[in-house]
């Protein structure tokens, strides 16, 4: 085995913990492929003749890419208040697979994707790297040109955002799923009063649907008026499957086998404190799901 054959073979064995990591950074699925095959070229050209920590290494190439691709993304975005939902992994809600554990390790829900969405690239990074992947902050320094002191800072403050933006959802997934249920049952049968009485009085929904026919993505709060507008998903509610949406009990609506809309859940001391709703169908097609049983 030559040296490119070996390189390859070894990043292969990276490939799934890379993926995690620009999933992490990035918040799109697409994005992460490109970004660890960006990686891919970016290694095959350097060679490793060097390099003590193949993975150390090849997780530094990712989040150099990624950190490109956010600063690009922060260029280019003409109203940073658009309503943006990060890609959901969709699994069946019997369980995840393999590759979702680890690309979902440390409960990387949606709501916590939505709030590392707001954050400086250079803050984003020095969390999700040190927090989640334990990386040391002298590794962390050179990627976002600090001094290991101010990179422990960007993380600190990346820390403190998340913490008070993220409402810690009920550890029990059978009791996630009652509420979720619930939720369901209430919006086929089209019962305001029974929508309401499983949301929080001050539940916050995210509708991310696009600009296709002109709809528009919003931000609701509130028990009644997220009740109303669940309400309307009536019509769509017999497509409605359980589903897990990064890992948390959430509802895929699919007619037809076509994707129309994903939602995900942050239940918190048994009531919906948020509901993150995908229903862009161009972003939609894009995402790998398998079609769900009843």
């Amino acid at each position: 085995m030559n040296d490119d054959e070996f390189l390859a073979e070894r990043f292969e064995a990276h490939r799934t913990h890379l993926r995690a990591v620009a999933y992490r950074m990035l918040g799109s699925l697409s994005e992460a492929d490109d970004a660890v095959q960006d990686a891919w070229l970016r290694a095959s050209r350097a060679g490793t003749d060097g390099v003590e920590n193949l993975g150390g290494w090849l997780t530094t190439i990712v989040a150099r890419v990624s950190l490109d691709v956010l600063r690009s993304r922060a260029t280019r975005r003409e109203d940073p208040l658009d309503v943006h939902v990060p890609d959901p992994v969709i699994s069946s809600a019997a369980g995840l697979d393999p590759e979702h554990e680890v690309l979902l390790a440390d409960s990387v829900g949606l709501a916590l994707l939505v709030v590392l969405d707001t954050l400086p690239p250079a803050e984003r990074l020095a969390f999700v790297l040190h927090d989640m992947f334990a990386v040391p902050f002298d590794d962390i320094a050179p990627i976002v040109d600090r001094s290991p002191t101010a990179t422990r800072q960007l993380a600190s403050r990346a820390r403190r955002r998340v913490q008070g933006a993220t409402p810690a959802p009920d550890a029990d997934l059978s009791r996630q799923r009652e509420v979720v249920d619930a939720f369901l049952t209430a919006a086929r049968g089209g019962d305001f009063d029974a929508l309401v009485a499983v949301l929080d009085p001050d539940v916050l929904m995210r509708a991310d649907t696009g600009t296709a026919d002109g709809r528009v993505s919003r931000l609701i709060r509130g028990a009644r008026q997220v009740a109303g507008q669940a309400v309307t998903f009536a019509a769509y509610a017999p497509f409605a499957r359980a589903a897990l949406i990064n890992g948390s009990p959430g509802i895929v609506t699919a007619p037809d086998g076509q994707l129309f809309s994903v939602m995900g859940f942050t239940i918190t001391a048994g009531k919906v404190t948020e509901i993150n709703l995908l229903a862009d169908p161009t972003r939609l097609a894009t995402l790998p799901w398998e079609p769900l049983g009843d």
